[in-house]
């Protein structure tokens, strides 16, 4: 079967509610098939051969805090490979490093993971190697910028289609960005030749307790500034930093307010949204279904959460 992400007929907003195909999941230690580091795998387990998402979690944040986020793109039928890439005390350069190391790892490692995952031999699930999208959260959105500009010490051996980053944050405050530096302050001055979507939070810039997570100047509004066509840009406006995270029970929503400024309403309609138009723009850019990008950019009022007028670049026109 050729890679597909699944395409749903019923109605454009279809991308915001869990697709049709059944999810399995499960973290996989470091030096499981050669890989350096450890490896949350989230597949379909319906029979296919299916897209890879390489996800890059935010700072210090263990990768499990993302797996309902992380469900609901594969239920579109999407393969999910998410590295746990750092600690407390790990340097930007050794982040973009390991990831790439993954990332090259995967051509041989990933599939017999994934067969282990599913353990069906009447499923044949596989992952297309050819098709790679690139994503991040925070810190983690640097990472992929950084991976997709070919900053890192070690060489990627596999070519990416599409780049979106979730709240990227290029350092803790404007003037002290973390290595390597992703931003130029210059308009669409990113040497990027794939389309790049930036998903931003209308409250990470707001100060919690006297830290800001996404502060101005370093955030997805200069990312998007940044990026050459063909891109797009959405902000949920009553949604903090953290508020894409699952509701564990060892970092319940009281705890995402200690960190970060949080939205009051459900954190379900967060990751549906944020899910919803990852999937819509992996649709479009990775086998050219425009339908539900369009239809989110020309009436956001379709998204779960309340967007700020949608930005994008086609060509060299500007859409608001």
């Amino acid at each position: 079967m050729a890679a597909v992400l699944e395409m749903e007929t019923k109605t454009t907003t279809s991308v915001f509610e869990k697709g049709s195909f059944a999810t399995k999941s499960k973290l996989f230690k470091a030096g499981a098939c050669s890989s350096p580091k450890s490896l949350l795998i989230v597949t379909p387990t319906n029979a296919g051969t299916y897209p890879v998402l390489f996800f890059c979690h935010g700072f210090i944040i263990p990768n499990e805090y993302y797996e309902d986020l992380l469900h609901h793109i594969s239920s579109h039928g999407v393969i999910v490979v998410a590295p746990q890439l750092s600690g407390f005390l790990t340097s930007g350069p050794n982040e973009i490093k390991s990831a790439a190391q993954v990332i090259n790892s995967l051509g041989e490692g990933v599939q017999p993971l994934i067969d282990e995952l599913v353990d069906d031999k009447q499923a044949a699930v596989s992952a297309d190697l050819k098709t790679v999208a690139l994503a991040g959260h925070s810190k983690g959105g640097k990472i992929a910028f950084a991976l997709a500009l070919g900053k890192s010490q070690v060489k990627c051996n596999i070519k990416f289609s599409v780049l979106v980053g979730i709240d990227p944050v290029e350092g803790p405050r404007k003037g002290q960005p973390i290595e390597p530096h992703i931003l130029t302050y210059v308009p669409r001055s990113l040497d990027l030749c794939i389309p790049v979507a930036v998903i931003g939070t209308g409250l990470g810039s707001e100060p919690k307790f006297g830290v800001i997570c996404a502060p101005d100047g370093m955030n997805h509004a200069e990312f998007f500034n940044e990026c050459k066509p063909p891109c797009a840009y959405f902000v949920a406006k009553d949604y903090g930093h953290l508020d894409m995270l699952n509701g564990l029970k060892w970092f319940p929503r009281t705890m995402k307010d200690i960190f970060a400024k949080s939205g009051t309403g459900p954190m379900d309609l967060m990751r549906r949204s944020v899910g919803g138009i990852l999937v819509a723009f992996l649709r479009e850019h990775m086998q050219g279904h425009r339908e539900d990008l369009e239809a989110i950019i020309g009436d956001r009022s379709l998204a779960p959460t309340t967007l700020d007028p949608v930005k994008s670049r086609i060509g060299s026109h500007m859409v608001a």
